[in-house]
Order: structure tokens, then sequence, then C-alpha cells
């Protein structure tokens, strides 16, 4: 923070002292008109600032969200590949484990996206996972096929909590402050430039003033729209795992 308001204070410094030096040494022309050369040049950089800012707060969310999107297909994969190997442990662990992995995927769909959209996750899914891997691991196996298939099970359980773990990462994950301070600041300085160079829009003129004022204004909304993963305009749906439970069903019919 100090340093920033260090950066600011040298910046407003240099201009002010570089008006201070011409003035003496009478350098160049007294320059007033709303529409001269320092307006001019001011009013590019303030535009091209806030496109600049405003691009990245679009860009980032837009990453972050197509990257949890991917990572929900990466957890529900896992989820189906447990559902796979479980059908291969003795009866009634076989069920058991399928039905725990049921029971998780429609907990995350009905109950956990709600509260992901405040970017957090339930503890209850957490509770699931830890569960099943024990019930997993408790299984007493003798080597062969039984044996495979519980360390099958337990690594793509181990996928599935890591996946999750990355989710909940996602879930928090939101632009840095300053962006969305600093895409508010150039947008008014944007549309208040005209009357800070001393212009006064009237009638006709104020037309495309106000076009430019409303599409500001949805574009910075949108930019706090979009803020969080799991919610917004650019919200990650539960897609994945609706595919996990259909294919869950596909599964258990062909056994």
């Amino acid at each position: 923070m100090v340093a920033c308001v260090f950066a600011i204070v040298t910046a407003v410094g240099v201009v002010a002292l570089a008006a201070f030096l011409f003035r003496k040494l009478d350098r160049g022309s007294d320059d007033r008109d709303p529409g001269g050369p320092t307006v001019g040049h001011a009013g590019a950089m303030l535009s091209a600032l806030f496109l600049l800012v405003f691009a990245i707060a679009i860009i980032v969310p837009w990453t972050t969200a197509d990257s949890a999107r991917q990572n929900t297909y990466a957890e529900s994969q896992a989820a189906v590949e447990a559902y796979w190997a479980a059908s291969a442990l003795p009866f009634p662990t076989a069920g058991l484990v399928q039905t725990e992995l049921r029971d998780y995927v429609g907990f995350v769909i009905d109950e956990e996206w709600r509260v992901m959209a405040k970017g957090n996750l339930s503890p209850e899914g957490s509770t699931r996972l830890n569960t099943l891997r024990t019930q997993v691991a408790s299984l007493d196996t003798t080597g062969g096929a039984t044996e495979d298939a519980k360390m099958a099970v337990l690594e793509q359980v181990q996928n599935l909590t890591s996946a999750r773990r990355q989710r909940a990462a996602d879930a928090q994950a939101t632009p840095p402050t300053g962006i969305l301070v600093l895409t508010v600041v150039t947008g008014l300085l944007v549309l208040l430039f005209p009357f800070m160079a001393g212009a006064r829009p009237r009638g006709a003129t104020l037309v495309p003033l106000l076009a430019m004022a409303a599409l500001l204004g949805v574009g910075v909304w949108l930019t706090f729209d979009i803020v969080r993963v799991f919610d917004g305009g650019l919200a990650v749906r539960p897609d994945a795992f609706s595919a996990a439970l259909q294919e869950f069903q596909r599964i258990s019919g062909m056994g």
C-alpha cells in the first residue's frame, strides 16, 4: 500500500514539476482548449487504462471459470472410475461403495452447489469421502482381483479428494480487489473527463456520452457479477456431476 501511494505521489509530482519548469523556462504555449493536445493525450491514456483494467477484470474470472469447469469433469470422472472399480469388490461391499459414490455426487449437486456460490464447500462432502476411504481401506483382501479392485478404488477416491480440494480453491478464487477498484475509478474518470477538461456537452452531444455511460455501467456491473466462479454470468454448473449420475445408472444396468 505504501509503495502504491508513493508511486501515485511521484507520478503527480513529475507532472506538477514539469508544468512548473516549462512555464519558468517559457517553453511551449498555454493550452486551455478542451480539445487541445493536453486533453487529447490525457483522454486517450485514460481510455486505454480503463480498457486494460476492464480486460483484466473480465479475463481473470473467465479463465478461472474455464479451469474450474474442467476440474469438475476431472472430479466426476474420478467418481465414475471409482464406481467401475467398486463393481469388482466382494458382496456386499461393492454395493455399499457404489451407493456411497452415488450419494456423494447427489449431495454435491443438490446441496453443495448452492453453498459454493458463496465461495465455500460443505464440510460434509469431505466427511463422506473420508468415510468411503476408510470403508474401502478396512476391507480384508487376500490378493488377486479383489486386492486390485480395492487399490483401484482407493486410487480413484484419492483423485476425487484432490479434485475436490481444487474445487474448493476455485470456489474461493476472486480477482484482485485492486482490479475491481481500478475498474470503477477509471470508469468514472472516463465518464467525467469531458467535464473535467472544461467542456459542457449539451443537446445532441449528450446522446453518445449517455450511451457510453450506459454501456460502461453494464460493463462495470459485469465485472462484479462474475467475481465468483460458481455464481453470476460465468457460473459453472454441475453438468459434469449430472453426467456422472447417468453413467452410474448405465454401469449398474450393465451389471
